[in-house]
């Protein structure tokens, strides 16, 4: 019987040292960095989605590096492509306003700038000799002419979202 007890009183005592460890732990993880990152990734019951305070999520951006060293004149480097919101249709449906602007350092001018594009589509006209989707993700700017050193081109499109752009071919003229 004696030992019975014995072995009652030692796995108490163990449960009650290892739940006082846990509640130390616990409240020492409050102010400890370390536990931060757990603190952080947490699910909102309400709506279900991860919540990262203070965190700006910044898009990795893979950059076309002229290789001026070897005579290459221009890449897609050079054009660089702007887009923002601006006042909504009478609808309510949202308009973005672009700018493509040819920042070619060398001063040249470049043509047949084609764009990743996805489906774009607009519910606002644009001119196709400014802007035209050609097939999937293939958009065509200026018609394939030139567009001058330092020149800008901008048109508006309506769509419910912004659609990212990005350069994928370019002719040195």
């Amino acid at each position: 019987m004696s030992w019975r007890f014995g072995s009652i009183r030692i796995l108490l005592t163990l449960a009650v040292a290892f739940l006082l460890v846990m509640l130390l732990l616990s409240v020492l993880g409050r102010d400890n960095r370390s536990t931060v990152g757990l603190n952080l990734l947490r699910i909102q019951e309400e709506n279900a989605t991860l919540s990262i305070p203070h965190r700006k999520l910044l898009r990795e951006i893979a950059m076309d590096e002229p290789n001026r060293i070897w005579g290459e004149k221009c890449t897609k480097a050079d054009i660089v492509i702007n887009q923002g919101p601006t006042e909504p249709l009478p609808s309510g449906v949202p308009t973005y306003t672009v700018e493509i602007i040819n920042v070619c350092v060398t001063g040249c001018d470049i043509s047949g700038i084609h764009l990743s594009c996805g489906w774009f589509s607009s519910a606002r006209l644009i001119n196709p000799k400014i802007f035209k989707r050609l097939r999937y993700n293939d958009c065509l700017v200026n018609d394939g002419k030139p567009l001058v050193n330092g020149g800008t081109l901008s048109f508006q499109y309506a769509n419910t979202f912004l659609y990212p752009l990005s350069v994928s071919h370019v002719v040195c003229s």
